[in-house]
């Protein structure tokens, strides 16, 4: 992509966005280079859903010091200590023993990342995540997995929903934060995110608004819409 290209998407998006929401690049699927050109720009919060690949790209851009790093794809039990290792945040913890399982490692690393529990407030055989009443019923054993530093939730919405029913799904995903007093909101994608912004999201994560649309990725809400797996 063009430096331009990529600088007029980051000041749109900059004019759109309130105070309030914060834009995470979806650099999943793009090179080293655009990531620094995206830096370079003042963008320093990025997601990736493939560990490997994050990490070539993370040894490519050391150079530029500490970015803000957030594993954003399906966690597989497996590979939690190297996304530990690699990333401040994750926004897909969709169980308990996940999230069991992280504290441990975490504790053993000494490490303290911000986690957003993933939702799943309507059927979608394509994702995974706890329901509303599977996470209050959790609740009162995730908020107390220190180091875990637990920030708020993240939901996905299926891509046959209306405009006006993501809106409910997102104010509904906003509701369940608020009733345990979670402050962020991992909401919203290259498809949907004015919507996921209406109802307060504190993180829309846009790949194709941002870099544009990758060769072989087709999805209407974007790559990043897909199901994400390591």
């Amino acid at each position: 992509m063009a430096n331009g290209d990529l600088a007029a998407r980051l000041a749109e998006l900059a004019g759109q966005l309130p105070p309030s929401t914060r834009l995470l690049a979806v650099s999943k699927g793009q090179d080293a280079a655009t990531i620094r050109e995206a830096v370079a720009l003042g963008q320093r919060s990025f997601g990736e859903s493939r560990l490997q690949e994050a990490q070539a790209k993370q040894e490519q851009l050391a150079d530029l010091g500490p970015l803000d790093w957030h594993f954003i794809g399906r966690l597989q039990a497996n590979k939690a200590r190297a996304v530990l290792r690699h990333f401040g945040s994750i926004h897909s913890v969709d169980s308990l023993e996940l999230a069991q399982r992280l504290q441990r490692i975490a504790a053993e690393e000494g490490l303290a990342p911000a986690v957003l529990f993933q939702v799943k407030l309507r059927p979608d055989p394509a994702k995974t995540g706890f329901d509303a009443e599977e996470f209050r019923q959790a609740w009162p054993l995730l908020r107390d997995l220190a180091p875990l530093r637990s920030v708020g939730l993240m939901t996905i919405a299926p891509r046959d929903l209306t405009e006006e029913e993501r809106r409910r799904l997102f104010q509904e995903c906003a509701d369940l934060a608020a009733e345990h007093g979670l402050e962020q909101l991992s909401m919203g994608m290259s498809g949907d995110w004015p919507e996921a912004v209406a109802a307060g999201s504190t993180w829309v994560r846009l790949g194709t608004t941002l870099f544009g649309i990758r060769p072989g990725a087709g999805s209407p809400l974007g790559p990043e819409a897909a199901t994400n797996t390591l």
